[in-house]
């Protein structure tokens, strides 16, 4: 996934501003994203994503990429499919 790709899809957030949050505010809890553009609060199928950016942000390597744009949108697709979350009205 490259930095200006849409990690949260509800809200159209995009990785650079999770990243940027996370260097700049430090958060203590990856619960505390949410104060990024309302980050993970809508379907809820970027928690997972978001939790790995947090880890890696606690340590300085990172082995295990974000899926590109379209692999990460079509799972979040069948995610949605599934029954898993619910994105808000204004979204699909």
């Amino acid at each position: 996934m490259e930095l200006d790709d849409e990690l949260c899809l509800c809200f159209h957030v995009t990785k650079r501003k999770v990243v940027n949050f996370l260097r700049i505010e430090k958060p203590k809890r990856a619960g505390e994203l949410s104060h990024c553009f309302g980050v993970g609060t809508g379907c809820g199928w970027c928690r997972p994503f978001l939790q790995r950016l947090f880890d890696q942000s606690q340590v300085c390597s990172s082995t295990d990429p974000l899926p590109d744009a379209g692999a990460y949108a079509e799972q979040r697709s069948r995610y949605i499919a599934d029954g898993h979350g619910t994105p808000p009205p204004s979204t699909s």
